[in-house]
């Protein structure tokens, strides 16, 4: 899905890591929300409460979920899942244009 129609969005920045990652929050109707974001090259961990579909929309970066030693590759068109209250690590190394979905 390239476009989200009849949404709510927050004008605000989340801003992370020095300004490094930003994004904005968009909110459905029925109260699910995403945010949209770009992260700069560099590492970085992040944790999360609920779970996550991570869809990386440009760019190249490796991840390692919590609790794994593997770091898998993802580029622009793929996604990876986050389990509720842990943790990931990125190694972002070309700018990278992403969704992140909250799972219920």
């Amino acid at each position: 899905m390239s476009e989200f129609n009849n949404v709510t969005i927050t004008r605000e920045a989340n801003v992370y890591f020095d300004g490094n990652v930003t994004s904005r929050t968009v909110t459905f109707a029925d109260g699910t929300t995403k945010t949209l974001g770009i992260m700069m090259p560099g590492d970085y961990t992040f944790g999360t409460a609920k779970a996550e579909l991570m869809e990386i929309m440009a760019g190249e970066l490796t991840y390692r979920l919590d609790g794994t030693e593997e770091w898998l590759a993802i580029k622009g068109g793929e996604s990876f899942n986050v389990p509720a209250d842990s943790s990931f690590d990125l190694n972002v190394s070309e700018l990278a244009d992403y969704c992140c979905s909250y799972i219920d």
